[in-house]
């Protein structure tokens, strides 16, 4: 079994494969594409991402793209082969929960904390300066979103009351704006809030891979 990680270590889509990856105890070996321009030629348009993004993963031959999709297609093949983590429950009904929740971190959270990281931590990094109107404008929608979290999370420890691929969507952008663009009040000012990020970013498997994220 070779199972093969097109993307960059620092890209928190990447991030995300890692932590499965981890999660689940499979080996995997990562490729960084060189420059901008190499995913966007047509040898990685046609064999990575049709879009020119990343990440991508090759397993055995099998090539499939997109994080959210490479991450299902882990856990359905994966799950409980090497270590007992349930990142998808088998119970129809708490995995239409945990769907649930991932609908709702790719529409409600993820959408406007990655533009509050990119103006913060991206831009900067690659000599640019942040547009604050963005950044605001960002900030009031996920203080939007994190009201509602903390009502979701009222009396759980997490998303749905376990720990599944819902609450690992959220790691890496959540590590980015608390530990590197210093955001964190807005996730330790709501005790339910802080008290799940406590709770999902002290995983072992997380905590292995965050010591590399600056």
């Amino acid at each position: 079994m070779t199972i093969t990680v097109f993307g960059y270590s620092a890209s928190t889509y990447s991030i995300v494969i890692f932590h499965i990856l981890k999660e689940l105890g499979l080996s995997y070996e990562v490729v960084q594409p060189s420059s901008f321009e190499e995913i966007k030629s047509p040898d990685y348009l046609a064999t990575k991402h049709p879009f020119g993004r990343i990440p991508s993963l090759s397993d055995d031959g099998f090539h499939i793209y997109e994080s959210r999709a490479i991450a299902r297609y882990l856990i359905n093949k994966y799950q409980g082969t090497k270590t007992s983590t349930v990142l998808i429950p088998s119970d129809v009904q708490k995995a239409a929960l945990v769907d649930q929740f991932i609908s709702v971190e790719a529409s409600y959270y993820t959408q406007h904390l990655g533009k509050l990281i990119y103006q913060l931590i991206f831009k900067k990094r690659h000599g640019g300066e942040p547009d604050l109107k963005a950044v605001n404008e960002a900030r009031e929608e996920l203080v939007k979103t994190l009201d509602v979290y903390e009502k979701l999370l009222e009396g759980k420890d997490y998303l749905t009351g376990e720990f599944t691929l819902a609450d690992l969507l959220h790691i890496p952008a959540t590590f980015y704006a608390i530990n590197v663009a210093g955001e964190g009040d807005l996730w330790s000012k709501r005790p339910n809030v802080s008290r799940w990020w406590k709770n999902i970013s002290e995983r072992e498997c997380w905590k292995t891979l965050s010591v590399n994220i600056n």
